[in-house]
C-alpha cells in the first residue's frame, strides 16, 4: 500500500496554483534545480508529482508559507489515485456522515487512518441506509477499507474545511472545483435556466429529474415539508454525487438511479408531481429500434431523429393528472418536420402549454438560442387548454452572454407565465402571445415563438427612436468636446526612463496583486473580462451562498494569504475605489480603474486585480502604461488560438508619485473621451437597429 503522504499527485498546474505563480514558473523551476522533486506518474509532456513532496520543497525554497486548506483539500481530491470521481463520491459519504451523525465522524477521526478505514463503511452504510434506502446499491455505493485507505487524508481535510464552511459548501466547493477543471466532461444546466425550469413546474412533494446530471435542476426545486427528489442518470458516478449532493443540499428523500432511462426505467412504477429534465439533444442512439411498441408513446412514436420527444413523452408518462414537466429543448424541436405529428398531438390534447425561447448563452450548448417547454399531463379533471402560451425572450430583451440581464429574462418570462396559468391568455407585443391550438394545427406544426409573436406596439416605436436619436446627439457632442488635444512631442532625443515592472512593485509592496474567481455569493455582481473590455458594469452573477470565507468586509483577502495570491483558495476578492483591473486572456490591450460606482463587485474569472499603495502609485498612471500595446506585446505568451498576458512582466516608469500626476490627468482624459465614444456607439446601434424594424415591421413610414 502506497503510503498516504505520497498517494496524492500533482500537475505542474496544480504547483503554479499552490505557489501563486505561471506555469512557466515551474519549468524553469525544474530546470534550475536539481533538487526538485521527481515526477512520480503522468508522461513525460504532463507529469505528475508527489504532493508532499512538492510542499516541502516549495518551503525549503521559500516559496510557500502555509498551503491555503482549500487549496490542500482540492489538490488531494484532484490527484487522488482512483480518480477525482471516486474521491468526491468517498467526500461525499463522510460529509453526509458528519452532517447527519456528527458524534460517530468525532469519534472515527480520533482513531488511526488504518482503523478509520476499517470503521468507517459501518458507519456510512446506516447512513447511506437512512438517507438513500435499501436500493441504494444502484447509485450510491459505501466502499471497502482497501478503497477508503487511500481517501483518509482527503476526508480529514474536508472535514476540517467543513468546520470552517459547513458540510454541504465544502461538497458544492470540491464539486464545483472539478466541474471547472473538466467542463467538457458535463453537460451542465446553469443556475439561472435551473431556477427558471423550477419556478415554471411550481412547487412540488415529488420531484423526478430522468436525466439528472450533476443534479442542477433538483438542486433548485423549492423544497417543500416531506419532498421527494428522484434523479436518474445513465453515468453511475453521475447518478451517485447527485444523490450525495441533494443529500448534503436539503433534509429531502432523495433517491437516484444508474441507468439508461429510456431503456431502462428506474421508476416505471411511480408518478411525481413535477418533472424536470435536461435530455440529451440529437442522440440517434436512444432505442428508437427496441421500444418501438413502449406504451409511453401514446402521442406517437418518436422518429430516430426526434430524441428529445421521447423524453417529453417519458416526461409526462412518469406525471399524476396535472402534474407539470419543464423540458429544456434544443429549437428545432419546434418546428422539425419529422416531429409534426407528436406535436400536434401534445396540442390537441392540452399537454403542451408553453415554448418558450431563452436568449443565445443561456445554457449549453451556448451557441444556440434553447427552449423551454411546459407540459402539463392530462386527465379526467384537467381541461384541454385552448391556447398555448409562445415566449420569445431572447430578442425582446436582447440578452447577451451567458449571465447578462438573465435577472431581468427570470423576471419576464415567470411574469406571463403567471399571468397566462392563471387567465388561459396572455400577449405582450415583442415578448409574448398566446396563440389558439386550432392556429398552430396547420401542416407543418411550427412551435418556434419568434415566427408567431406580433411586433412591439407601434404607438411606442416613434417617440422611443426620438429619444435615442436625441441622446445619440447629445453623445456626439459631449464626445467631441471630449476629444483629447494632441500633447506636446517629446524632445529629441528623449532619455530613456528607467523602467521597473509589476512583479518588482509587489515584491517591493508598493501593490498587490489578486487573480479573481468569479465567486461572489447570492446578489454579488461579478466583474467579467467583457465588462473590462466594454466599460460596462459588472454583470456576471453567482450562485447565493458560493461565497466562502476568509475575506475582509471590503472582500480583501484575510491576514496570513500571500498577496500574489490572495485568490488561490477560492477566496472572495472584492474590488475597491482605486484599483486596477486588467483582463490576462484574449490578447487586447486594456485596464480599467474601478471607481465608486464599480465598487464592491466580485471579481471574475480571467482577471487579476492590482491594488497599489497610494503612497507610491497613482492607479490612473499604472492604467494607463498597462495599457500600452507593446506593453502588452512583450508580457503576452501565445498559444495557437489564444493569448495569455503575464501581468507581473508588464513595465512602467519608476518615477515619483509628484512625477505621476502629469501622466495621470492625460489618461483620465483618454478614459473619459472612450467613455463618450463607447455611449455614442451604443445609441447610434440602437437608432440603426430601430429604424430598420420599424420599416421593415410597418410601425415606422418611409415618408
Amino acid at each position: 500500500m502506497t503510503p498516504p503522504d505520497k498517494s496524492t499527485e500533482v500537475t505542474a498546474a496544480g504547483i503554479a496554483r499552490l505557489a501563486g505563480v505561471g506555469r512557466a514558473a515551474v519549468s524553469n523551476w525544474r530546470r534550475r534545480h536539481g533538487d526538485f522533486p521527481k515526477p512520480v506518474g503522468g508522461t513525460d509532456t504532463s507529469p505528475a508529482f508527489a504532493l508532499a513532496e512538492v510542499e516541502r520543497w516549495l518551503r525549503a525554497q521559500g516559496k510557500l508559507v502555509e498551503v491555503p486548506l482549500r487549496e490542500r483539500v482540492w489538490q488531494q481530491l484532484a490527484g487522488h489515485p482512483a480518480g477525482p470521481s471516486t474521491a468526491l463520491a468517498h467526500t461525499g459519504l463522510a460529509l453526509l456522515l458528519l452532517r447527519d451523525r456528527p458524534p460517530a465522524w468525532l469519534a472515527l477521526s480520533a482513531v488511526s487512518d488504518e482503523r478509520l478505514a476499517a470503521l468507517l463503511p459501518g458507519e456510512l452504510d446506516a447512513v447511506v441506509t437512512t438517507r438513500f434506502g435499501v436500493r441504494r446499491s444502484r447509485a450510491v455505493r459505501v466502499p471497502a477499507p482497501a478503497e477508503l485507505l487511500p481517501s483518509v487524508p482527503l476526508l480529514r481535510g474536508a472535514a476540517d474545511l467543513a468546520a470552517e464552511l459547513g458540510a454541504h459548501r465544502t461538497y458544492e466547493f470540491l464539486l464545483g472545483r472539478q466541474l471547472d477543471a473538466n467542463p467538457r466532461q458535463y453537460t451542465l444546466t446553469p443556475e439561472g435556466p435551473a431556477a427558471l425550469m423550477a419556478h415554471l413546474a411550481g412547487p412540488a412533494r415529488t420531484v423526478l429529474d430522468p436525466a439528472c446530471g450533476t443534479g442542477a435542476l433538483l438542486r433548485a426545486a423549492p423544497a417543500r415539508p416531506d419532498q421527494h427528489l428522484y434523479g436518474q442518470d445513465s453515468a453511475p458516478e453521475l447518478a451517485a454525487l447527485t444523490a450525495l449532493r441533494l443529500a448534503l443540499h436539503s433534509d429531502a428523500t432523495v433517491r437516484t438511479m444508474a441507468a439508461d432511462t429510456l431503456r431502462a426505467d428506474a421508476y416505471d412504477d411511480r408518478r411525481a408531481d413535477a418533472v424536470l429534465c435536461h435530455p440529451p439533444f440529437n442522440e440517434r442512439n436512444w432505442g428508437h429500434d427496441e421500444l418501438a411498441y413502449d406504451p409511453r408513446w401514446t402521442y406517437g412514436f418518436p422518429a430516430r431523429a426526434e430524441s428529445e420527444l421521447a423524453w417529453v413523452q417519458h416526461a409526462l408518462a412518469r406525471l399524476v393528472d396535472g402534474g407539470a414537466a419543464v423540458l429544456l429543448m434544443p429549437p428545432a424541436a419546434a418546428s422539425r418536420r419529422s416531429g409534426r405529428r407528436i406535436r400536434a398531438d401534445l396540442l390537441r390534447r392540452g399537454a403542451l402549454r408553453a415554448v418558450i425561447a431563452l436568449p443565445a448563452g443561456a445554457a449549453p450548448p451556448y451557441n444556440l438560442p434553447l427552449h423551454v417547454w411546459v407540459l402539463r399531463r392530462p386527465g379526467p379533471a384537467v381541461p384541454p387548454a385552448p391556447e398555448l402560451l409562445l415566449v420569445e425572450a431572447a430578442g425582446a430583451l436582447a440578452a447577451e452572454g451567458r449571465d447578462r440581464h438573465w435577472p431581468a429574462v427570470q423576471d419576464a418570462v415567470l411574469d406571463v407565465w403567471r399571468h397566462f396559468d392563471k387567465h388561459g391568455t396572455a400577449e405582450r407585443p415583442g415578448l409574448a402571445r398566446s396563440v389558439p391550438v386550432l392556429e398552430l394545427l396547420d401542416d407543418e406544426v411550427d412551435l418556434a415563438p419568434a415566427r408567431r409573436l406580433p411586433p412591439p406596439a407601434a404607438d411606442g416605436a416613434t417617440p422611443d427612436l426620438a429619444a435615442v436619436r436625441e441622446g445619440l446627439g447629445e453623445a456626439l457632442r459631449r464626445a467631441a468636446d471630449l476629444s483629447p488635444a494632441l500633447p506636446p512631442p517629446a524632445p529629441a532625443p528623449a532619455p530613456c526612463p528607467s523602467l521597473t515592472t509589476v512583479g518588482e512593485l509587489a515584491r517591493a509592496g508598493a501593490l498587490t496583486l489578486h487573480n479573481g474567481t468569479g465567486a461572489g455569493g447570492g446578489g454579488v455582481p461579478v466583474l467579467t473580462d467583457h465588462d473590462v473590455l466594454t466599460g460596462a458594469a459588472p454583470s456576471g452573477t453567482t450562485p447565493p451562498g458560493t461565497a466562502l470565507s476568509g475575506t475582509s468586509p471590503s472582500g480583501t483577502a484575510a491576514s496570513g494569504t500571500a498577496p500574489d495570491a490572495a485568490a488561490a483558495d477560492g477566496t472572495v476578492v472584492r474590488t475597491e475605489p482605486g484599483d486596477v483591473v486588467v483582463p490576462v486572456f484574449g490578447g487586447g490591450a486594456a485596464a480599467r480603474v474601478i471607481d465608486e460606482a464599480t465598487a464592491g463587485a466580485a471579481l471574475g474569472r480571467g482577471l487579476t486585480l492590482l491594488r497599489p499603495d497610494p503612497a507610491a502609485l497613482d492607479p490612473w498612471f499604472l492604467a494607463g502604461f498597462l495599457r500600452g500595446t507593446a506593453n502588452h506585446r512583450r508580457a503576452s505568451s501565445y498559444a495557437s488560438t489564444s493569448a495569455r498576458l503575464d501581468v507581473r512582466r508588464l513595465e512602467l516608469p519608476r518615477l515619483p508619485l509628484a512625477g505621476q500626476r502629469g501622466y495621470s490627468e492625460r489618461f483620465r482624459e483618454l478614459a473619459a473621451f472612450e467613455d463618450a465614444l463607447r455611449q455614442a456607439a451604443g445609441l447610434g446601434e440602437r437608432l440603426v437597429r430601430g429604424m430598420h424594424d420599424g420599416l421593415t415591421e410597418g410601425t415606422l413610414l418611409p415618408e
